[in-house]
C-alpha cells in the first residue's frame, strides 16, 4: 500500500465518523519510508524486544540476592543456631537484685532506735522506721530508698544513707544484697523465681547512748531554749575512761522519718529553717567558750611554775594597763564582779577574770603564761584539733595566736590585751561541745585525752596522755571546780544525792554584748568520777547567762531518779 492510498483511507474514515477510533492493526507503517523518523522517541514504533544483555544482568542480580538469603539462613540455623536459641531463652530470664535489710540499731540497753518494717504495698525491700523518741534524729541520720526506672529495673539497688550513724557506719549497717533469677512470659508476667545468692542482712548495731538519757537531755535543752529565748543548744555526756558517749544532743533537729519517707513540703520546710536543723551542734557547732577554758590554763600555769595554787591575786573589779596607742591613757579590762583576794581554787570557783588576766598575760610582778603557752596547753587538751577519722570528726575550731591574728586582721600585731581576752576564752577562741567534754574528762581522769566512741563496747581510738610534772596538780583543779558547785558560780548543780564538779562559761556576743552563749562543763561523781559533761545554749539574752547550769541541773536530777546506775 503506498502513501497516497493510506492518506485516502484515513480521510475517508474521518468522513464516515468524526469520532470513530482507528485500530492499530489497520495501520501499517514502514519506518524506512518515513522521512525524519525519530528512533529515540519511538515515533512510529509499537514494541521492541528486551535484549539478552539486559536479561543477563537482571538474572545475575536475583541470583545474588537468593545466595545472600540462603547463606544468612545457613548461618542462623546451622552454624549459630544453638547460640541464638540460648539467647532467645534468656530473653525470658531476668537477673533481679534482692535488697538486704539494714541493721536494727539499738541503744546500750537494747531499746530500738531504727528498724525495718514490710510495707503492704512494697514487697521489694523493707521500709526504714525510726523511734519517735525526741532528740535522736541528728544522731541516727536517715536513708533514701532504692530506686527503679520506668521499666522496673533498679538504677539504685541499695539504700542511700545520709547523715549520722546511718551514714558513717553504712558499711556495717547496710548488709549485702542478694540475687535472684526471674522467668517471665512474652508479655512480662512473672512465671517463676529462683534465688541464686541470698542477701546478708545487716547485723544488730548497738550504740553506746542511753535512749532515755538522750531524750531527757534533749527535752530539757528544748524547754530552756523555748522559754528563755536561746536559738539552739547542744549537750554531751561521756564516760571518762572508755570514751563511750551516753548522750549526744543537738537542738533543734529534724525528724528522720520525715527525711526518709515524708512529704516533700516537710523536707523543704526543714531546709528553709534559718536555725539550720541539719547542723549537729554537739560535733560541728563552733562556739566562743568563755570561762570554761580557765581550768586548762590554770593547770598550765601550775605546770610552768607561773604561780602557786595558794598565791592570792586581788580583784577590785577591773585591771588597767597603759594604752599603747594613747600614751597617758589606760585600757581597762573588767572583771564580771569584785572578787577580792583569790587563790587558784577560789578563782576557778568564782570565775575571776582579773586572776586569769594576770596568770594568762602577766601584770606588774605577776608573770603570765603568754600567748604561746596558752596556745600550747589549749591544744594539749584537744582544742584547735580535729577528731579525724571518727564519727565525731568536725571542725578544729580556733585557738587565737599572733599568726592567726595577722592572717585574719590584715597583718595586725599581737597586743597584751589580746592575750588577756584569750585567757578568759574570748576574742577568736572557738570550740565544739565534743572538744569541751574531752578536755574536762582529761581533768577528771588525771590527764588521759580519750577519743570518744558512739558504739557500745568499742574503743574510739588511742588516748593521749597529757604529761604534767606534778600529777597532783589535777587534783587542785578538781577541787576548784568542786568549790564552784558548793559555793561559787555553779551552785545550781548542788544536786541531792550526787556530787558534781563543774565550771561555767559565759561568752558575750553582739556589738553591744546583748547575747550570750551559756556554758557548763564538769564531771560526776566528784569522789570517783565516771562521766564528764558539756552543755552549751546558743545565742540567748544576756540576762539568761545561767541558763546552761540550770538546764544541766534538771538533767542530773532526772538521772538520779531514773538512771542511778550512772550516778553512783
Amino acid at each position: 500500500m503506498n502513501l497516497n492510498k493510506i492518506k485516502k483511507f484515513i480521510f475517508s474514515g474521518f468522513r464516515r465518523s468524526k469520532y470513530q477510533e482507528i485500530a492499530p492493526d489497520e495501520i501499517f507503517l514502514d519506518s524506512s519510508n518515513i522521512p525524519d523518523f525519530d528512533t529515540d522517541q519511538f515515533e512510529g514504533r509499537l514494541e521492541k524486544p528486551i535484549s539478552k544483555k539486559t536479561l543477563f544482568y537482571l538474572g545475575t542480580f536475583f541470583i545474588l540476592i537468593a545466595i545472600l538469603f540462603v547463606s544468612r539462613a545457613w548461618n542462623l540455623q546451622l552454624i549459630n543456631g544453638a547460640t541464638y536459641e540460648k539467647r532467645s531463652e534468656n530473653n525470658h530470664l531476668r537477673n533481679d537484685v534482692i535488697i538486704a535489710s539494714r541493721s536494727i540499731i539499738t541503744d546500750r540497753k537494747g531499746e530500738k532506735l531504727a528498724w525495718n518494717e514490710i510495707a503492704p504495698d512494697q514487697n521489694d525491700f523493707p521500709q526504714r522506721v525510726y523511734t519517735d523518741t525526741p532528740g535522736l534524729s541528728n544522731l541516727l541520720g536517715y536513708v533514701k530508698y532504692p530506686a527503679k526506672d520506668t521499666s522496673g529495673i533498679y538504677y539504685r539497688p541499695s539504700y542511700l544513707s545520709a547523715d549520722g550513724v546511718e551514714k558513717f557506719f553504712n558499711q556495717s549497717i547496710a548488709g549485702k544484697n542478694g540475687l535472684k533469677i526471674t522467668e517471665t512470659d512474652a508479655v512480662g508476667h512473672v512465671q517463676s523465681q529462683s534465688v541464686v545468692e541470698p542477701p546478708e542482712n545487716g547485723k544488730n548495731f548497738i550504740l553506746a547512748i542511753d535512749k532515755n538519757v538522750q531524750s531527757a537531755l534533749y527535752k530539757t535543752i528544748n524547754q530552756t531554749a523555748e522559754t528563755s529565748g536561746f536559738r539552739g543548744g547542744a549537750g554531751v555526756i561521756m564516760n571518762i575512761q572508755t570514751g563511750e558517749v551516753l548522750a549526744l544532743v543537738t537542738y533543734p533537729n529534724y525528724d528522720s522519718n520525715v527525711m526518709t519517707g515524708g512529704a516533700a513540703t516537710s523536707v523543704k520546710n526543714y531546709l528553709a529553717d534559718p536555725r539550720n536543723l541539719f547542723l549537729d551542734r554537739a560535733i560541728s557547732g563552733l562556739y566562743t567558750p568563755g570561762s570554761i577554758v580557765k581550768p586548762f590554763l590554770a593547770l598550765g600555769a601550775l605546770n610552768e611554775n607561773i604561780i602557786s595554787p595558794d598565791k592570792q591575786i586581788l580583784s577590785t573589779g577591773a585591771l588597767s594597763i597603759p594604752n599603747p596607742y594613747h600614751p597617758g591613757e589606760k585600757t581597762v579590762f573588767k572583771d564580771w564582779r569584785v572578787n577580792g583576794w583569790t587563790d587558784m581554787r577560789e578563782a576557778l570557783a568564782v570565775s575571776s577574770d582579773v586572776y586569769f588576766y594576770e596568770v594568762g598575760g602577766g601584770y606588774q610582778d605577776q608573770r603570765g603564761l603568754g600567748i604561746s603557752n596558752i596556745e600550747k596547753y589549749a591544744e594539749l587538751f584537744g582544742f584547735g584539733s580535729e577528731l579525724t577519722g571518727t564519727f565525731f570528726a568536725g571542725p578544729a575550731g580556733t585557738v587565737p595566736s599572733p599568726q592567726w591574728k595577722a592572717k585574719n586582721f590584715n597583718g595586725e600585731s599581737w597586743l597584751l590585751g589580746d592575750t588577756y581576752h584569750t585567757a578568759i576564752g574570748q576574742y577568736g577562741f572557738q570550740v565544739t561541745p565534743i572538744q569541751a567534754v574531752r578536755a574536762v574528762a582529761a581533768i577528771a581522769n588525771n590527764g588521759s585525752l580519750i577519743t570518744p566512741t558512739i558504739v557500745s563496747g568499742q574503743s574510739g581510738g588511742p588516748s593521749t596522755h597529757i604529761a604534767i610534772n606534778n600529777p597532783s596538780d589535777f587534783q587542785i583543779i578538781r577541787e576548784g571546780m568542786r568549790q564552784a558547785v558548793t559555793s561559787g558560780t555553779v551552785t545550781a548543780l548542788s544536786t541531792p544525792g550526787l556530787t558534781v564538779a563543774a565550771k561555767t562559761g559565759t561568752a558575750e556576743l553582739g556589738s553591744e554584748k546583748q547575747y550570750v552563749n551559756s556554758w557548763v562543763e564538769g564531771f560526776f561523781p566528784y569522789e570517783n568520777p565516771k562521766y564528764a559533761f558539756a552543755l552549751v545554749l546558743e545565742k540567748g539574752p544576756a540576762h539568761y547567762a545561767s541558763g546552761a547550769p540550770a538546764t544541766m541541773r534538771t538533767v542530773l536530777d532526772w538521772m538520779v531518779a531514773n538512771t542511778p546506775e550512772y550516778v553512783n
